[in-house]
């Protein structure tokens, strides 16, 4: 892993570096910056767009209680495309606008998906919100996760109790 990003960082930069090198031959110097500069603007201004529709939508789907998970998911590739679209560069630029087109992210989303669980090595955390801190809920659900019940040993039933036998002594001493 740490080796495709060490090339990733070697490769792309010397493929944005030709691309421009062969494009400035093609049509100029300055057109070619322009050409970035252009992209860079235009891109900013789609991404802001959309990156205001994914908060509207984001804000739309909590209020109704529903857990916003495409809006998060566009938000996130919305952050990438933002990445790609101030990096200069041909390339850096292509994928950036790539990433601004909402089937593309859908797709792109939907086979990572698709990747993630076919491989079987999902890990969900989660943290507790309930009573007691999130370090004891969390201990609670890692006991639980070791000390699994057969589920023929019958039903857990759980509840609060309280002794009679305290209580009618505590009544006694009032």
């Amino acid at each position: 892993m740490r080796l495709g990003f060490l090339v990733l960082f070697i490769a792309v930069p010397l493929i944005e570096l030709a691309l421009l090198i062969q494009i400035g031959s093609l049509i100029g110097i300055w057109p070619t910056i322009a050409i970035v500069i252009l992209t860079a603007v235009i891109g900013t201004s789609v991404l802001r767009y959309q990156g205001l529709q994914t908060i509207q939508r984001l804000n739309d789907e909590m209020a109704r209680g529903e857990p916003p998970v495409g809006p998060v998911i566009d938000g996130v590739f919305l952050l990438m495309a933002g990445g790609f679209l101030i990096t200069p560069g041909i390339l850096t630029d292509s994928v950036g606008f790539a990433l601004l087109i909402p089937p593309v992210r859908h797709f792109i989303a939907r086979w990572g998906a698709k990747k993630v669980f076919q491989s079987g090595s999902v890990n969900i955390r989660t943290f507790g919100m309930g009573s007691g801190s999130a370090g004891e809920a969390d201990h609670e659900r890692t006991q639980s996760a070791r000390h699994r019940r057969d589920p023929t040993d019958g039903p857990i039933i759980e509840g609060d109790f309280e002794r009679m036998d305290d209580r009618s002594s505590r009544n006694k001493d009032n």
